[in-house]
């Protein structure tokens, strides 16, 4: 199998002439697969099996690390417990209100909190949105979840949401009151906003003065406007353009009533990078003083990815859909980019390519190998596409490792 190859005639890897043990002259190959889930079909974890799997076919032997990625959205949690952080569990209410069973991850003073765990698309009954009163109290539950365990740094990694309120419901949460005329608190969600007088911060929990809180996110969109949450996430999460417009405007409103209570740096907050994310949670985030990083970065940080890299001979990366968006702060755009400052050759694996050879590599990836390549029936890759991984990636084994 060929793949997609950007870079010409290069040596492989291992091709160092480096002595080893047995006397060949040849570094021993060691591959890190650091990919991404194939979001509805594969999680990361199983994506770094099966490629392991098929690997192993071509070199018994193969000295494989798995690490597994996520750049914020959902999956990051599960990326953390691959790693070796404790999973855990806790009732939260959902974005209906509903109460739901969500996890987050804790290794010593530092968790891992994912807002789609309570907040998430995932969590809606299929087919059913609820773009004006979807919330994410859940969220801001999970929050207080990790502080009550002693976290003393939090990654918030958003992404995935069902909702727009701009982080109110997580902020109410954890004891925030926003309250209408009559000094009754407003409906959930962004669309409550509208009714909105009086925002009363003085309730947050203290302990939020005294953590790091680390907004996680692939995306930099500020609250509002043409590029802001409603408008470019809003009719994913069901909205029309109704519903954008009314969310719209709730959440310049509610911008505009924060600043009375927290000063002009409630209005800075609207306008900064990540303000925007999974329904503008990343506004309330930064309201809380948080401070906004890529998601992956600060997940490759999180994950102890320098060390393993600098074991490796070659990493794999991969997402289910290797396109434009990918080079936008995706995993694997962040996994080939800190790969390349180190000089390891990167290749990656998907279930759909729409990236050419040249955009690739400027991203710093060698070959992309789509299921598509091994198997044109695009329906049975999304029906079973683990097997069909495995043959891809004795493909990668044959064309780098032998």
């Amino acid at each position: 199998m060929d793949g997609i190859d950007t870079s010409g005639d290069r040596d492989m890897p291992g091709d160092t002439g480096t002595d080893t043990a047995d006397g060949t002259g040849t570094a021993a190959p060691r591959v890190l697969i650091a990919a991404d889930k194939f979001k509805g079909t594969l999680t990361a974890v199983q994506v770094a099996e099966r490629v392991t799997a098929g690997l192993r076919r071509v070199l018994p032997d193969l000295e494989v690390e798995a690490l597994p990625v996520a750049d914020g959205g959902d999956g990051t949690v599960a990326a953390a417990v691959a790693a070796g952080f404790e999973r855990r569990e806790v009732r939260v209410a959902g974005p209906l209100g509903e109460p739901v069973t969500a996890a987050y991850a804790l290794r010593g003073d530092t968790a891992v909190v994912e807002m789609a765990e309570a907040s998430g698309l995932q969590r809606l009954p299929a087919g059913v949105f609820a773009p004006l009163t979807a919330s994410t109290y859940g969220s801001g539950e999970l929050l207080r979840a990790a502080l009550d365990a002693g976290a003393r740094t939090i990654v918030f990694g958003v992404g995935g949401s069902a909702t727009t309120d701009g982080g109110a419901g997580m902020l109410a949460a954890l004891g925030a009151r926003f309250l209408d005329a009559a000094g009754e608190p407003v409906g959930p969600g962004g669309g409550g906003l509208r009714d909105l007088v009086t925002a009363d911060l003085s309730g947050l929990d203290e302990r939020l003065t005294s953590v790091d809180l680390v907004l996680a996110s692939d995306v930099d969109n500020p609250l509002t406007g043409p590029k802001g949450a409603p408008a470019v996430y809003g009719p994913q999460k069901g909205a029309s353009p109704e519903d954008v417009a009314a969310l719209d405007a709730a959440l310049t409103h509610f911008a505009a009533v924060l600043e009375k209570t927290v000063g002009p740096r409630a209005a800075e907050h609207a306008l900064a990078p990540g303000a925007g994310a999974a329904g503008g949670i990343g506004y309330g985030a930064l309201v809380l003083g948080a401070r906004f990083r890529p998601g992956i970065e600060v997940m490759l940080d999180v994950l102890g990815f320098a060390a393993a890299l600098s074991k490796a001979t070659l990493v794999i990366t991969g997402e289910g859909s290797l396109d434009e968006q990918t080079l936008h702060g995706k995993a694997p755009a962040g996994v080939a980019a800190a790969a390349r400052a180190a000089d390891k050759e990167v290749v990656a694996v998907c279930g759909r390519l729409a990236l050419p050879p040249e955009a690739l590599g400027r991203a710093g990836i060698r070959r992309a190998y789509p299921l598509t390549e091994a198997e044109p029936d695009v329906e049975r890759c999304l029906a079973d596409p683990g097997p069909i991984l495995e043959r891809v990636a004795e493909g990668i084994g044959r064309d780098f490792l032998t």
